[in-house]
């Protein structure tokens, strides 16, 4: 193991020891083991190539809540929220782990599990013996593995067949690192039966001056006929770092839409895998990175397309200002017998400084001979032709960055079908082009 990361391996002894008759004290310590054998990403792994994380295991981490304390009060809690939240449902993950005293969501039409309570319900063992950990198939890499070597505290989301939320579900993931740095790694399965609908809105907070890192894997379940929208903001401070997996089966004909907006942290890194297993899926997956500063944010994804006649589409569009970087690797999959598959990716840059820098590399695998499938990117700056026309016609150059770039980012930004959390979304962009 490397040094550098060896205070994990008593963190793990330590979380063995005292959560000994977990149902998943064996899980835990066969991923242990396969974070042991491959240890951290670096750049000589392809898929991690542009994205260095190593460096991000040096601190005297507190490891996901192993000393856990409802450290933050309810007024800082309520700092954190996002406006109007009055008119959502909010689960809560602090330092890590599910925090079901704060999480009050009084809707018959969902059910929500502490994952160790579910493994041995009559209810949703099965869900959790099935799809528990089926990510590790598609990501198989020492990342993966940490976090399910410390699977403590985690939830299990239920949808029940048919049901719909009154309104959305929005997961925020709390970090107190007023006195130590924390690594948190939160886990959740969420599950939609037959016909079920969920709206979820993930978000991200660090509270202190300490580093903050979340490794966070969650697992999603779509049956037939239900439909998801999932809508991520990265939006935390320069000392906050995240490594996200979120992996999608849609085992039934049904909707995904997807739609992540990185805006400012420290290094991000997105790991996005839809698994279609069903004719007829359908998934839309869109992405915004506006960046500043020196943040980091490297958008991995995958579509893999294993039976016929289903719909992937693919547009991430990213903004780059100051030192910042990105990176955009995107593959789709289409296996032998995925034959009419549509499938289409595009990735677009813009950049605003000498200094930001962003390499993109979008890819198809295709094994069917009757698909139709596309990808592209393009990088460039902004167009100087439109900008001196909007200025010919009494413009200042501000106002016209501000509406070009605005154009720009509006094809994904529109795919927020939440008006209230697109209208959060345009008013920190709206200061990040004012700064």
């Amino acid at each position: 193991m490397q040094n550098d990361v060896a205070f994990l391996k008593q963190s793990f002894e330590h979380l063995q020891q005292t959560d000994a008759e977990s149902p998943f004290a064996l899980l835990r310590k066969e991923a242990f083991q396969d974070f042991d054998t491959m240890g951290l990403p670096t750049s000589r792994h392809e898929e991690w190539k542009y994205t260095r994380v190593s460096p991000l295991f040096r601190n005297a981490y507190q490891v996901n809540g192993n000393a856990y304390k409802e450290t933050l009060s309810d007024a800082e809690i309520q700092q954190a929220l996002l406006p109007d939240h009055d008119k959502t449902y909010n689960l809560f993950f602090i330092n890590g782990r599910y925090a079901a005293d704060k999480s009050h969501i009084p809707a018959e039409a969902i059910a929500i599990v502490p994952l160790e309570a579910a493994a041995v319900s009559v209810h949703y063992k099965e869900i959790i013996s099935t799809h528990l950990n089926h990510s590790r198939e598609y990501v198989k890499d020492g990342i993966n593995a940490l976090n399910t070597a410390f699977l403590k505290g985690g939830v299990l989301i239920y949808m029940k067949p048919g049901q719909k939320l009154d309104r959305p579900l929005h997961i925020y993931h709390l970090l107190d690192t007023r006195q130590t740095p924390v690594l948190a790694l939160p886990r959740s399965l969420v599950y939609l039966a037959k016909g079920a609908e969920l709206n979820i809105a993930e978000v991200y907070k660090t509270i202190g001056q300490e580093t903050s890192l979340t490794n966070q894997v969650a697992e999603i379940v779509l049956e037939e006929a239900s439909v998801m929208n999932y809508w991520k903001i990265q939006h935390d401070v320069s000392h906050a770092h995240l490594i996200n997996t979120t992996h999608f089966r849609q085992l039934g004909k049904s909707l995904l839409n997807i739609v992540t907006i990185s805006l400012s942290g420290g290094t991000i890194r997105n790991n996005l895998h839809t698994v279609m297993e069903a004719s007829h899926a359908e998934s839309h997956m869109y992405g915004l990175y506006y960046l500043k500063g020196k943040t980091h944010v490297d958008n991995h994804t995958v579509v893999d397309n294993t039976v016929p006649d289903c719909l992937s589409n693919e547009l991430y569009k990213g903004v780059l200002d100051e030192e910042s970087v990105a990176a955009f690797n995107g593959k789709i999959f289409v296996r032998k017998d995925a034959q009419h598959t549509n499938a289409f990716q595009s990735n677009k840059n813009i950049l605003l400084s000498d200094d930001a820098s962003v390499n993109t590399k979008p890819q198809l695998e295709i094994f069917a001979d009757d698909v139709k499938c596309s990808h592209g990117c393009t990088v460039g700056c902004l167009d100087e032709e439109a900008l001196f026309y909007l200025q010919s016609r009494g413009v200042s150059r501000e106002k016209a960055v501000s509406l070009l770039l605005h154009s720009f980012a509006s094809d994904v930004i529109e795919k927020i079908a939440d008006d209230n959390l697109k209208a959060y979304v345009e008013q920190i962009i709206e200061k990040h082009l004012t700064k």
